[in-house]
């Protein structure tokens, strides 16, 4: 899965890297952890305007949701049940990249996870990616507040995660640079359903030693 993600690019590098202006550099801000039962906001770039990056919600709440109880469980989006979970079916072409860096995960020593060891993840040379994601707007019946959120598609881990992620073995779907467009112009799911297959690189946290498998 994927829960503790990295954005710790400055603005510049972030426009430059998508093609893209940030709307509202206020609420723009880099960080090393991430954690989205904070449902924080965070930069995205959506499909209605490619150009655009924005800060929407981290835990999607579907349009219909009475209230925001649901977004703790809607962090993540499975890509082999997207078009069935009542969550996400209606927002598979409400697409959108998530801007990162970098995300953390845990490798459990036992099955109940008292012992584990943090690894932080990402692409070469630290570059930015994009997670794919989808997203809804919901409305607050009783305030009027409208709040876009959005949630992280994961897929089958690749054999790099599934010796830290060795539990689930699941993993965030990273695209690579030219499928960026394609996602956001609605490409067939299915196209994504794979591991990502791209050198990922796990470095143990707290350690100066680069794992790569």
């Amino acid at each position: 899965m994927c829960f503790h993600t990295i954005q710790s690019k400055l603005a510049k590098q972030i426009e430059r890297r998508f093609n893209a202006k940030i709307r509202d550099k206020n609420l723009f801000e880099p960080q090393n952890s991430i954690n989205g039962f904070d449902f924080p906001k965070t930069p995205v770039i959506t499909d209605e305007n490619p150009r655009e990056i924005l800060h929407f919600n981290w835990g999607l709440i579907p349009s219909w949701a009475k209230d925001e109880s649901i977004r703790k469980m809607a962090l993540n989006a499975r890509m082999e049940t997207l078009d069935v979970k009542p969550s996400f079916r209606n927002f598979i072409d409400k697409r959108c990249l998530v801007i990162a860096n970098g995300f953390y995960e845990w490798q459990w020593h036992d099955t109940k996870g008292k012992n584990k060891t943090k690894y932080e993840i990402g692409i070469a040379n630290n570059d930015l990616f994009a997670f794919s994601g989808i997203y809804s707007q919901w409305v607050n019946d009783v305030t009027g507040e409208v709040k876009n959120t959005y949630s992280i598609v994961t897929t089958e881990a690749n054999e790099l995660m599934s010796k830290i992620h060795n539990i689930k073995r699941r993993m965030p779907i990273i695209l690579k640079p030219e499928d960026e467009v394609q996602w956001l112009n609605h490409d067939k799911i299915g196209n994504y359903a794979l591991p990502y297959q791209e050198e990922l690189f796990a470095n143990k946290v707290n350690s100066d030693i680069l794992s790569l498998w």
